[in-house]
């Protein structure tokens, strides 16, 4: 399994899909919503989505970004590499 260790980052480094928070792993989906829809995944748009505040938003969409989830791309995000699926 990748990660290894609880919390460790992988070969990629990339933390164990599993610790992530649920604020955090809300905030993806909301960007993987977005992405798959071919609409911006901005700060705005995945607070309306997810109904946290901006603020929250962005602290996750830095933990994620800065594990390489998620990947800015001018005032938005798409995902980072992962290799777990997501349906919609």
């Amino acid at each position: 399994m990748p990660g290894g260790e609880s919390g460790t980052p992988d070969e990629d480094g990339l933390e164990d899909v599993q610790e992530m928070t649920t604020a955090d792993m809300t905030v993806y989906e909301a960007v993987a919503a977005l992405n798959m829809e071919n609409r911006p995944a901005t700060v705005a748009a995945v607070a309306a989505m997810t109904g946290f505040p901006e603020d929250s938003v962005r602290r996750c969409l830095g933990t994620l970004t800065d594990g390489g989830r998620l990947v800015p791309e001018g005032d938005a995000y798409t995902l980072g590499t992962h290799d777990w699926g997501l349906e919609y």
